[in-house]
């Protein structure tokens, strides 16, 4: 008697599981109402160019007459408008963007080998045998991925020992 009890509510959820698919049961919400599987869903047409906040008003006489003043300035003073906006208004300036670049040791000495075999350990992470093979496949990549000022500087210790290197 209690396998048929326990039996009756995994009837049900098959049933319902074939209406609404697998994974899924919400036959404990009471509002719930199974969709026809067969139903396609509603296409909703968008207009070509979306807002998603709605229509904006025209701007207003006082914006569109500044506006134009500012559009017959001389081209000396418009570039002054931006720096003394933020100023005015407290907006934080924005860094400029570091490139990123490689640095590709090109040739060295070969009285300087174990200098530059030194050096490169320096600034990588590797230990002495790859560092000694990096050196002898000359030209090779020593380090990616590296903002200008610090490819500068890695530049600046190779050509201090007697190699030469290059940012790509």
């Amino acid at each position: 008697m209690k396998l048929i009890a326990r039996l009756r509510p995994i009837q049900t959820c098959t049933a319902l599981r074939e209406i609404i698919g697998p994974l899924q049961s919400r036959s404990f919400q009471p509002d719930f109402v199974p969709r026809d599987p067969n139903v396609k869903p509603i296409r909703y047409k968008y207009p070509a160019a979306y807002d998603p906040y709605g229509p904006r008003p025209p701007p207003s006489d006082k914006i569109v007459q500044l506006a134009e003043r500012i559009a017959a300035l001389a081209p000396e003073e418009r570039r002054q408008i931006g720096p003394l906006l933020r100023e005015i208004l407290r907006h934080p300036t924005l860094k400029p963007i570091s490139v990123e670049v490689d640095v590709k040791l090109e040739k060295f000495d070969a009285a300087a080998k174990i200098k530059v075999i030194k050096e490169v350990r320096s600034f990588t992470s590797l230990g002495l045998k790859e560092a000694k093979d990096l050196v002898e496949k000359v030209p090779a990549i020593l380090k990616q991925g590296v903002t200008k000022e610090e490819a500068n500087e890695i530049i600046e210790k190779i050509k201090a020992v007697g190699g030469v290197a290059v940012m790509e």
